[in-house]
């Protein structure tokens, strides 16, 4: 059974489930009705950190403009525009063995697309969450509930696998941005046009 955690919970990963590397990061949501007329749009994104948090260089950046990360350590599955359904909207799957050793933190993220011209936010967004699951063993391993915290923010940095020591640990975030995609992306250290 999936552990369920609270916003800045962290878990260790690999300490608890030993030999694990390959994992799926499912994030999924629901929008709200509003009248603006504008469908909406929301993408996920992984930032490959170094020890100060920040990316080397845009190619540190995976999202749906970029899928696979140089490595191969982080590959985005694709970007689903209506995010109509059930279970996950959009997938990044993780290979714990092939993340460059100056990599320390893998941060993943939601941003809604040309938030500020649709005049979307994340109070118009329900049930988001992130789940990890276990590919080898096809099983969820735990799962982050965002709840309906925010209101104007247009950029959620949702969780982060990050290293300590040998192992990799999962840190439930939860941290609302305004700005978008390029104030998050300017957060870790790469320029956005």
């Amino acid at each position: 059974m999936a552990i369920s955690l609270q916003k800045g919970q962290k878990v260790d990963l690999t300490k608890d489930n030993p030999g694990l590397t390959k994992l799926l990061i499912g994030l999924g949501w629901d929008t709200k009705k509003y009248d603006g007329g504008a469908d909406f749009d929301l993408d996920s994104s992984a930032f490959l950190l170094n020890q100060a948090g920040k990316a080397g260089s845009e190619k540190d950046f995976v999202f749906y403009g970029s899928l696979k990360h140089q490595s191969g350590a982080v590959v985005h599955q694709g970007d689903n525009r209506t995010g109509i359904g059930d279970g996950d909207d959009e997938q990044v799957k993780v290979d714990l063995s092939l993340v460059p050793q100056d990599i320390h933190r893998i941060a993943f993220t939601v941003t809604i697309y040309e938030a500020e011209s649709r005049r979307q936010n994340f109070g118009q967004v329900s049930n988001a969450y992130i789940r990890v699951f276990d590919e080898a063993k096809q099983t969820e391993l735990l799962r982050f509930d965002l709840g309906e915290d925010f209101s104007v923010e247009t950029a959620l940095v949702v969780a982060e696998l990050y290293r300590s020591g040998a192992e990799w640990r999962f840190n439930a975030i939860g941290m609302g941005y305004q700005g978008g995609l390029k104030a998050l992306a300017t957060s870790f250290g790469i320029s956005v046009a």
